[in-house]
């Protein structure tokens, strides 16, 4: 269910020493997370329409030290009708003909952008892609150049923290500190606005409980993550 366009680097691997579960799953939920906002295809629709795709993740989250809430994450909708949501949300935005004699048309871009340098005005879009590609390329990591994405895109950050999580499990406690500080400098600042731009959206269904998740899950890493740090821990 991972992207084309997420970041890859290198396996961890089988170690000798003990797998930090929580971390792990973390991982896990990131990976879900990542897919979940991509274009739904019929796989995830089907998880999602027969409730797989919340189990999974309420399992996931039940093995991690975080007081998280999951939402109900289903739908009544049909696969055309959930791929529709997707893209008003997202990708087409909204188009009508204001006059038609002369065939004038207005258009709106998609109420929600999974781009992090559209919710940050104050910062250029090339200071935010450079800063993410330089994160990316430090733990080994790049974006799939046969359908590369902005390294800003949502869908990416996700794959890339579900990368740090499992490679703080298995290979490298310390990460907890990068993983804090991606999410203070671009996970969390991005992942707080697409939420809030959903919430602002009427008849978002599946994409509502999506956005409500994203942002409680994230905001509940950081809070432990920076206890853990503040506590003398890895972080």
């Amino acid at each position: 269910m991972a992207s084309n366009d997420a970041p890859t680097g290198p396996d961890p691997g089988r170690l000798a020493g003990e797998i930090d579960t929580d971390a792990g799953a973390r991982g896990a939920v990131y990976a879900l997370l990542a897919a979940a906002f991509d274009q739904p295809d019929e796989e995830l629709y089907r998880a999602v329409e027969t409730g797989a795709f919340r189990e999974e993740i309420a399992a996931l989250v039940d093995r991690t030290d975080l007081d998280v809430t999951v939402p109900d994450l289903t739908t009544e909708d049909d696969y055309e009708k959930l791929c529709a949501r997707y893209n008003d949300l997202f990708v087409i935005g909204f188009s009508e003909v204001v006059d038609a004699t002369d065939g004038t048309m207005r258009h709106e871009e998609p109420p929600v952008s999974l781009y992090e340098s559209a919710h940050r005005p104050e910062v250029s879009w090339n200071d935010v892609n450079l800063d993410l590609a330089r994160a990316y390329e430090y733990f080994g990591c790049q974006v799939d150049q046969d359908e590369r994405d902005n390294h800003d895109h949502l869908q990416l950050q996700l794959e890339f923290m579900g990368y740090l999580c499992r490679r703080e499990a298995a290979v490298d406690p310390d990460v907890a500190a990068a993983r804090l500080d991606f999410h203070d400098r671009h996970l969390r600042v991005v992942g707080e606005a697409v939420a809030d731009g959903i919430a602002a959206e009427p008849g978002t269904e599946f994409y509502g409980d999506l956005g409500e998740f994203l942002d409680a899950f994230t905001d509940a890493d950081v809070d432990d993550l920076a206890a853990r740090r503040e506590g003398g821990g890895s972080a």
